[in-house]
């Protein structure tokens, strides 16, 4: 396994996740057969990946079946990987039929009612980490910080955090119990995590965020609108001179940053972790940072 990807707590003591995490959420459109799966998931780990991210919803409720086939098929994999996976959203499906319509849900009995189906979806007996998928406007913080206590001192659940929240939603549960992380979308054509508080808060809190959406959804390499390509060209122009891809560039941006995020990664293609895998060995420059900055607000600092 490469030592270029450290392991990282995300709180001192806690649950540790490789600093580059894979994201399965299209899985399900790779088209893998189970033995391609656990090619991958061996190549995965190869690169010194050891984190692999999901929800509950990724591919229309089959993406932890697809990669608990993988994982039932060679059982020593289990061993050497976390698992991410999050809940809350609810969605009209034939796979949840008593879905009525789309929703949030952290209710004691649907948070507990996911935990079981990703166990029993992932093949797996416990989960590495727990996110709350969305914030639940109806969310009890106090029935949702019970229903931890009693998910983790089962052993089926070792941490938990949240996604997509709020600084004042994630403090509400965050006193009730201690949360490790916040998995938020950040980029440098979506840059609204900079500015609300959020990833001050993490720093704050001493918590490691998760970024999901790192090269915007795949933007900032296919986008004609004339932020993108002001991004991209500074992208490029830095990776030239640090002897790396455009799509490196990007996330060494996001992991310059204080609070230390872990940025999430969104293909199949392996030579694209590898990528992000390279950014751990740049040195960007404040400067540097903030010419990419510049490029994508259009303007200098204030």
């Amino acid at each position: 396994m490469s030592a270029a990807v450290p392991q990282i707590a995300l709180v001192p003591g806690g649950v540790s996740l490789s600093a580059i995490v894979a994201g399965v959420w299209r899985m399900g459109e790779w088209r893998q057969d189970v033995p391609a799966r656990v090619r991958w998931i061996e190549q995965v780990l190869e690169l010194g990946i050891t984190s692999f991210d999901h929800a509950d919803i990724y591919g229309n409720y089959a993406v932890e079946s697809l990669f608990g086939e993988a994982l039932m098929a060679a059982p020593g994999l289990r061993e050497r990987l976390q698992i991410v996976t999050k809940c809350g959203i609810k969605l009209v499906s034939d796979a949840r039929p008593t879905h009525a319509i789309k929703s949030y849900d952290s209710s004691r009995a649907h948070v507990t009612a996911s935990v079981e189906a990703s166990l029993r979806a992932l093949r797996t007996d416990r989960l590495d980490l727990l996110l709350i998928h969305r914030p639940d406007l109806l969310m009890d913080p106090d029935e949702l910080a019970a229903t931890f206590d009693a998910l983790q001192q089962a052993g089926k659940v070792r941490a938990f955090g949240v996604s997509n929240h709020a600084p004042s939603q994630l403090a509400m549960l965050h006193r009730r119990h201690a949360l490790v992380t916040h998995q938020v979308e950040l980029s440098p054509l979506q840059l609204q995590a900079l500015s609300d508080g959020t990833l001050d808060q993490c720093t704050d809190l001493g918590l490691r965020p998760m970024i999901w959406s790192p090269l915007g959804g795949g933007r900032l390499f296919t986008g004609r609108d004339t932020p993108t390509r002001r991004v991209r060209a500074v992208l490029e122009e830095l990776g030239r001179k640090h002897g790396v891809s455009a799509a490196a560039m990007a996330y060494a941006w996001i992991l310059r940053l204080p609070a230390q995020p872990l940025p999430i990664t969104g293909s199949g293609r392996i030579d694209a972790l590898r990528e992000a895998v390279s950014a751990l060995d740049v040195q960007l420059s404040a400067e540097d940072w903030y010419r990419i900055w510049q490029a994508s607000t259009g303007h200098e600092v204030a």
